[in-house]
């Protein structure tokens, strides 16, 4: 007798060991339609996996999360099926799920082409619509390997070989196309319907350099059709919304191969990254921070200390002098403990917060780089609440109503929290995790957030808040942080004298809240389509003459607007002006000025809101109000 608790809590016995697909019959014949998999005791399974003992199921539809990864993971290797029918030379390699989709590397002669795209996309669709079923078995090891020799898969092989002699590997079939894959699969090839192929790039064989290039297919599978038509849509979107080409178009910054990874800021994009700066750096002063500077090179035995030379070694740059080893600070927090050391601290001093714009190196892969949103070089908001236990609720729920208070400022005011627990490599005793992990939540109580919690996602030394924006098209920015962290204050020996005169350790809040300024300023570009707030545009005010005789009134209302502290700039080109107007247009500046005699004689002004929006003529005063009113309320043109 097998008997199987359902999510409900409803139990179902059976005489005998029954599949998941057995299952998901006896409660309906729907729900055997709609089953791709099951979930039996947290792990996902085939709809074939026989259940031999009593256990608890969930069986897994398309309105799953766990439902949409199996389709994903089954329609890339729907792929690989087509392209081995249509490119029989071509040879397989790995095909994982990522976000939104999947993608395949293959080895081929030539490189896949547009026209490829769409035949493997077709014949992808006519082999679905066959609704073959996918089935698995498994293999000794060294049997697989030979197998897929003979098939001339050569590096399907390799990637087997490397797997310990004493296991078996499980392949999936579905028609003439079997491949290596632990599963699970959906169990036949109809419920793939939603797909679409998106492009073709380069990556290595297994992601070394001195490796063959491979063509890597990536792809986007969904449980609906309006789920497909709706990220496209989204994509289309996103494509307008590219911070690399806005960044280009409107003259902020510009990424060279001279020094990949980190970013040339031109005089737009430089502006739009002060104020940013500023403003946290009022943030800082308003919220009781303190700010602070710590040097970019480091000694090795600083980073061994922390542990962060054990886990983050191969991301971090390092340089000798004097046959002593150094590394360009991947984060801020050592310094600042550092800092936190000099003089003897008092349990009055806490809680003690240091901010710093610190700036950070990391040696992220070539591959991973993506404008200015995934750096080699950058600079964080970086703040450490050092404090006693008993501050840590109060601390957590300040920050919370500042970083909503910032974002807000920014224009954003979905929120997404998630609390990263303990992972299984960590320091610090079990007893400590639960103090930081009970903390964090209970802060975003009191703060009356609802919070999801991810298991096993949190830093080494401590638990964290994650917060993620989501954007004007659904996109999700994960930025802020803070981590409670119990150890490495410990381990680098920082003490404070508390009330009882006796020598105690800081409690060491890791905290950032736009995180890195050059992804977050990414962010922002792409949230307004490069249309930023006038408190944030570059240039706030564009001043434009229709003939030369109104150059110099032109000049004096530059002049003026700018000693207010405005940024404002002119265009005096003998253009005509509705060439002049369509193109700051274009360069999205939040307010045109136009000035002809009639404003001119009437010391005025005709302004023009970005959108085309005439607000008519106004004196210079008035204006000038309209404008810091603007900025004073964050608010959009």
């Amino acid at each position: 007798m097998v008997q199987i608790t359902l999510p409900d809590g409803s139990q179902r016995d059976y005489p005998a060991a029954v599949t998941v697909a057995d299952v998901a019959a006896s409660i309906g014949a729907g729900l055997a339609k709609a089953a791709l998999a099951g979930k039996v005791n947290g792990k996902v399974v085939d709809t074939s996996y026989l259940i031999d003992a009593d256990a608890k199921l969930a069986i897994i539809t398309a309105k799953d999360a766990d439902g949409l990864e199996v389709i994903r993971h089954s329609t890339a290797h729907l792929l690989a099926y087509a392209v081995k029918q249509l490119f029989p030379q071509a040879q397989v390699t790995i095909g994982p799920v990522i976000e939104n989709g999947f993608f395949y590397d293959f080895s081929f002669e030539r490189p896949f082409t547009p026209d490829d795209l769409a035949l493997i996309e077709k014949r992808m669709t006519e082999l679905a619509s066959k609704d073959e079923p996918v089935t698995r078995r498994v293999l000794p090891r060294d049997e697989a390997v030979a197998y897929f020799k003979g098939l001339g898969e050569h590096y399907k092989a390799e990637i087997i070989a490397s797997i310990p002699s004493n296991e078996d590997v499980s392949l999936y079939r579905e028609g003439t196309f079997e491949d290596l894959c632990r599963g699970p699969h959906v169990p036949s090839t109809g419920k793939l319907k939603h797909f679409k192929l998106m492009k073709v790039a380069g990556a290595y064989w297994r992601g070394d350099h001195k490796n063959e290039m491979l063509q890597r297919i990536y792809g986007t599978a969904w449980a609906s059709k309006e789920d497909l038509a709706a990220h496209l849509t989204m994509l289309e979107e996103a494509e307008k919304r590219d911070h690399r080409k806005l960044g280009q178009q409107l003259d902020l910054f510009h990424i060279d191969d001279h020094a990949p990874g980190v970013v040339f800021w031109h005089p737009n994009g430089w502006a739009v990254w002060q104020v940013v700066e500023q403003y946290m750096r009022q943030v800082y002063r308003d919220n009781g921070y303190k700010e602070v500077k710590g040097p970019q090179l480091l000694d090795k035995s600083l980073w061994e200390k922390t542990g962060h030379w054990d886990k983050y070694r191969d991301n971090m740059f390092t340089t000798e002098s004097e046959k002593r080893e150094y590394a360009l600070k991947p984060m801020n927090c050592p310094g600042h403990i550092l800092i936190f050391k000099q003089g003897i601290k008092s349990y009055r001093d806490l809680p003690l917060r240091y901010g710093e714009f610190g700036q950070c190196h990391r040696n992220e892969p070539t591959g991973g780089l993506h404008g200015i949103m995934r750096v080699r070089g950058f600079t964080q908001d970086d703040g450490h609440i050092f404090c006693t236990e008993d501050q840590i609720l109060k601390e957590c729920s300040d920050y919370t109503a500042l970083l909503q208070k910032v974002y807000a400022d920014f224009g954003f005011k979905n929120i997404i929290y998630k609390i990263a627990t303990r992972p299984e490599k960590r320091i610090g005793s079990d007893e400590s995790w639960d103090k930081a992990e009970h903390a964090l939540m209970e802060s975003l109580r009191a703060s009356g957030c609802e919070f999801e919690i991810t298991p096993g996602e949190g830093a080494f030394y401590g638990p964290k808040i994650e917060y993620t924006l989501k954007d004007a098209i659904g996109r999700q920015w994960q930025c802020g942080t803070i981590q409670v962290d119990f150890f490495m204050t410990e381990r680098l020996d920082a003490e404070y004298v508390g009330e009882d005169g006796a020598r105690h350790r800081p409690v060491m809040l890791h905290r950032a809240i736009v995180g890195s300024l050059e992804r977050f300023i990414g962010i922002m570009i792409e949230e307004t389509a490069g249309a930023l707030p006038t408190w944030l545009a570059p240039t706030q005010v564009m001043v434009l003459n229709i003939t030369d005789a109104q150059a110099e009134y032109a000049q004096n209302v530059v002049k003026t607007l700018q000693n207010q502290g405005f940024r404002v700039q002119s265009d005096l080109r003998n253009e005509k002006i509705t060439y002049k107007i369509r193109e700051h247009s274009m360069q999205k500046v939040p307010y045109l000025v136009v000035i002809g005699d009639k404003e001119m004689a009437s010391g005025a002004v005709a302004v023009r809101a970005r959108g085309g929006q005439d607000l008519g003529v106004m004196s210079l005063e008035d204006f000038s109000q309209k404008l810091s009113a603007d900025i004073a309320h964050k608010s959009n043109a």
